[in-house]
């Protein structure tokens, strides 16, 4: 019994060997497709005309009542009333120690907002060292007393020359870089109101039309 047993298993281990054989990839010849057209799919450009829609568009709008990922509409108005309340009312889901949003904020923060608020946050980006009016600065007073909410709202609908940046960042994107501007708040001293930025900035221009 054992010794059939033996060979049974011995027989069993040469026809999975085979079999492994048989089915074992070969480059010179492609493996049998059972269904091709999944593997070979067509593929449309964004822009390209598509039959597979009524409109023949290969882009489609969003279904009545979609919302984009991290673009939760907001319940205020784009009004300084509503900055204020929604200051109140909104809580920073991130913590300032929470070092990812840290992170992130700062990487938002010098792609998004450098070119006019400058590296530090005084205001004077690029963009204002160019003609055109400055921000306020981040480090002054004003800015720091602003709630994390009133911040939101402000990056989400814009306020003086500023453009809104909803629709470039996420919400989480902006709560995360309001962290990285209270790190950069609590890393240097509130600008004094007498060293206001569009001075500085004039200064800067004149120098280096000179």
């Amino acid at each position: 019994m054992r010794l059939g047993l033996n060979l049974l298993l011995l027989g069993l281990l040469a026809a999975s060997l085979l079999l492994n054989w048989l089915v074992s990839e070969r480059p010179e010849q492609p493996n049998y497709r059972f269904l091709p057209e999944m593997v070979d799919s067509l593929a449309y450009d964004a822009f390209a005309s598509n039959p597979n829609f009524p409109d023949g568009k290969t882009l489609q709008v969003p279904v009545a009542g979609t919302i984009a990922r991290d673009h939760m509409p907001l319940r205020y108005q784009p009004t300084p009333e509503d900055a204020v309340r929604a200051g109140r009312e909104l809580e920073n889901p991130f913590s300032y120690a929470d070092t990812r949003a840290l992170s992130r904020g700062q990487e938002v923060f010098e792609n998004f907002c450098t070119p006019c608020h400058g590296s530090s946050g005084r205001g004077d980006g690029v963009v204002a060292r160019r003609g055109f009016p400055p921000p306020p600065s981040l480090l002054a007073e004003h800015a720091r007393s602003l709630a994390d909410g009133q911040m939101f709202h402000i990056l989400t609908y814009g306020q003086g020359n500023m453009a809104s940046h909803a629709s470039q960042l996420g919400s989480s994107d902006r709560w995360s870089v309001i962290v990285y501007v209270r790190s950069l708040q609590q890393q240097a001293p509130a600008t004094p109101v007498a060293d206001d930025v569009s001075s500085q900035t004039s200064a800067m221009n004149t120098k280096e039309a000179q």
